[in-house]
């Protein structure tokens, strides 16, 4: 037996007086996970910052899971290798997942380009709770805005396996929203969010 499944059979749940569900409740909010998937450039970091201060405007409990972020602290011992990215999105929805148990509203901003993943990631959460937001951009036009440099960087060789140039990026086939970044503002794609969200009652007004 190793060790890690050694450790896991010398552990039990620990049962808490306060349920999540009386968290949400002292919150005032459902609590939900709104995973934004999507390649490098297409516009995640920017709508999530954008959608994070337009839920706190309604009086919202959020907070923001970015893909970078991540990688400085919690992943920083991860590569970019399928495996690697694998464990980063389990790592991270894992996190997701306890935070919505606090009952916050949790956006999590990754490329997640592989829908094995991403559906580990939505299988910890309730029907209702996993909404997958598909944040759609041409390749051109993520070229085009490259804003960390990175598809410059693939083109001269200096960057291997880049989801969208060298490594495969999965389509969501199923995703709650879907949003063409190349064609809407920012802003019209915050309010398809924000609509979503009020249709399935998770915001107010």
């Amino acid at each position: 037996m190793n060790d890690t499944v050694s450790n896991i059979a010398n552990v039990r749940w620990q049962a808490f007086a306060l349920s999540p569900s009386a968290r949400a409740a002292a919150m005032g909010q459902k609590p939900c996970c709104i995973w934004m998937t999507g390649l490098p450039g297409s516009g995640k970091s920017t709508l999530s910052n954008l959608l994070d201060q337009a839920l706190n405007g309604l009086g919202k409990k959020t907070f923001l899971l970015d893909g970078d972020n991540v990688r400085h602290g919690l992943n920083r011992d991860l590569g970019f290798s399928a495996a690697d990215r694998a464990e980063n999105i389990r790592r991270v929805g894992e996190v997701a997942k306890l935070m919505t148990e606090a009952g916050l509203i949790v956006i999590v901003s990754f490329i997640s380009p592989y829908r094995a993943d991403r559906a580990t990631a939505r299988a910890l959460f309730g029907a209702d709770e996993f909404i997958e937001v598909f944040v759609d951009a041409s390749l051109e036009a993520c070229e085009q805005r490259d804003p960390k440099g990175l598809y410059a960087k693939a083109r001269r060789g200096e960057l291997h396996d880049l989801t969208g140039v060298g490594g495969p990026y999965e389509i969501p086939e199923n995703a709650e929203i879907h949003l063409r970044s190349d064609r809407a503002t920012a802003p019209d794609c915050v309010e398809t969010m924000i609509e979503y969200l009020r249709k399935h009652s998770l915001v107010d007004g």
